[in-house]
């Protein structure tokens, strides 16, 4: 996956999709459903031109139909699906989009139920992935913003985040999830943030 921060004005934009090859998973199944509506589309021919009974067949092209419909809506749900989150510091709002080809989900949250943007890991060995989510208090449900398969890659763009929405960032990888301390550390972070910035005026500047 790839993901682009993007930190105009007072908004901040996190793209997150996938590489050329990651849609490769889409060709097989618009192959097979490109194949069933060919068929359907030769038996529909066959019975305009009086060579079948279009009441014999009509059962099996709409087999094929939905059977086309079943393989190429999931195909082409992976080869245009983007992901992208859009912070508005002006109107406190935090969007998340899902984008399937035209058409778009969106929610929306309010950008102050976030404090802290953290780094956890999951999965192990070659399955390894580093989220950098942002988080808020106990009981606000984390924002994934993107994932990576490199640690350091996580922590350069959870620094870059934290920068561009002036949130503190911790890495919390190895850490249980259900580690009662996480939640007292994030409050403690996000409640000397400001702090930080009052104590270092040159690197507010910068």
């Amino acid at each position: 996956m790839v993901t682009r921060l993007t930190n105009e004005g007072d908004t901040v934009r996190v793209d997150y999709f996938a590489r050329w090859y990651g849609r490769l998973g889409a060709v097989p199944l618009l192959a097979a459903a490109s194949w069933f509506y060919y068929n359907a589309f030769l038996g529909l021919e066959q019975d305009v031109m009086g060579v079948g009974t279009l009441s014999d067949n009509l059962l099996g092209l709409l087999v094929f139909a939905l059977l086309g419909l079943a393989l190429g809506l999931p195909g082409l749900m992976v080869l245009t699906f983007r992901y992208f989150v859009v912070a508005e510091k002006t109107l406190r709002r935090v969007t998340v989009t899902r984008q399937f080809g035209p058409v778009k989900f969106r929610k929306h949250r309010l950008l102050s139920e976030f404090n802290l943007i953290t780094i956890v890991d999951n999965g192990e060995g070659a399955e390894r992935e580093f989220d950098v989510s942002l988080c808020g208090r106990k009981g606000t449900k984390p924002l994934v913003l993107a994932s990576f398969t490199e640690r350091q890659a996580a922590d350069d763009f959870a620094r870059e985040t934290g920068s561009a929405l002036t949130l503190p960032s911790k890495d919390y990888v190895g850490t249980e999830p259900d580690d009662p301390d996480l939640a007292v550390e994030a409050v403690a972070e996000a409640a000397a943030m400001p702090r930080r910035e009052r104590r270092s005026p040159r690197a507010r500047v910068a």
